[in-house]
């Protein structure tokens, strides 16, 4: 997978896209094709073993709380889906869901503590703007069978990924925290005021001169050409994508992270903002502040997608809404 700087590779979807925007999911989602699917982001859900959750709020039970954190249980954590999640709170899943709706049920105290479930499970909320990994080779393996081009297409990453491109500035694109249990380690204190230091520094960082602060691609690309969407810009790789079809692709892709391997994490790399084969026959787009990614294609890929194990998601008709407020079902 190459990186292009064809800028223009784009302009087919921008003429299929609402500008200025409109509320829709064609805000971010091309129009013209005759079916959508919704793939819904996996949520995760936790609860300690054996034991409850202390009482909330936390103010009034403290000293239970306390006592948790002193015990350190051990915790259950596992991936759970939409479905699965409205079926312990009592809600309904359907294709305009939107997260905050399906688990207020579960809102125990608000801003408090995750939503829970009469068995005891937390939930946390899915990730925005990226699929995982599993989630994405499962998917990647339908689009494949639903194109003439599998070994040729398109992946567009968003360029605001913070620690994606390099940029003119003061504080660099991301550091790396390193905690130590060692004799020797310094005062926690005073450790974090360092650590708060080495990142930003609003005292002195007026008087710096910006200089240029890598990210994980190359400089060359960082500096280089943008394809242009209504309220987006992203940096743009070609290759085939049947690579993805496999979870190993975060190994394989030119913006794998590899400074954050050299300092003890695992691979990893972004999920693709926007996917297309060369034909055209689909797109996939994982919108940033989605936490669900939107496939446009034929009505036999969308049924494809819906039956496919590995990935949750339904048919969602065109000109649907997935702002905050779309949830008509669960009130």
């Amino acid at each position: 997978m190459e990186w292009t700087d064809d800028v223009q590779t784009g302009a087919w979807l921008r003429e299929r896209l609402d500008e200025p925007w409109r509320g829709t999911m064609h805000d971010a989602v091309p129009r013209g094709f005759p079916a959508y699917a919704r793939l819904f982001h996996p949520a995760t859900r936790d609860r300690p073993v054996g034991r409850p959750w202390p009482p909330l709020p936390y103010g009034a039970h403290r000293r239970e709380w306390d006592a948790f954190q002193r015990d350190a249980p051990e915790i259950d954590v596992e991936q759970v889906g939409w479905a699965a999640t409205a079926d312990a709170l009592g809600t309904t899943f359907h294709p305009g869901a939107q997260w905050h709706r399906l688990v207020a049920p579960g809102v125990v105290v608000e801003n408090e503590d995750g939503p829970r479930d009469a068995a005891g499970w937390r939930y946390g909320a899915p990730v925005t703007g990226e699929l995982d990994s599993d989630a994405l080779s499962a998917l990647t393996r339908a689009l494949a069978a639903h194109t003439t081009t599998p070994d040729d297409g398109l992946v567009a990453l968003w360029e605001g990924w913070g620690d994606l491109v390099g940029h003119l500035g003061v504080t660099p694109s991301r550091t790396f925290l390193t905690l130590t249990a060692a004799d020797d380690a310094p005062d926690p204190d005073r450790h974090g005021e360092l650590l708060a230091r080495s990142i930003r520094d609003p005292l002195n960082d007026a008087f710096r001169k910006p200089r240029w602060q890598p990210g994980i691609l190359s400089d060359e690309i960082s500096a280089g050409g943008r394809m242009v969407l209504p309220g987006r810009e992203y940096v743009v790789f070609r290759g085939g994508i049947a690579e993805f079809a496999t979870p190993g692709w975060v190994e394989r892709v030119p913006w794998r992270d590899r400074e954050a391997e050299e300092h003890g994490f695992p691979p990893s790399a972004h999920s693709p903002s926007l996917i297309w084969p060369a034909d055209r026959a689909w797109v996939l787009v994982s919108e940033v502040d989605w936490d669900s990614t939107i496939v446009a294609g034929s009505a036999d890929l969308v049924a494809a997608l819906c039956a496919e194990p590995g990935v949750e998601a339904l048919p969602i008709e065109a000109d649907a809404s997935l702002q905050w407020d779309a949830d008509v079902v669960n009130r």
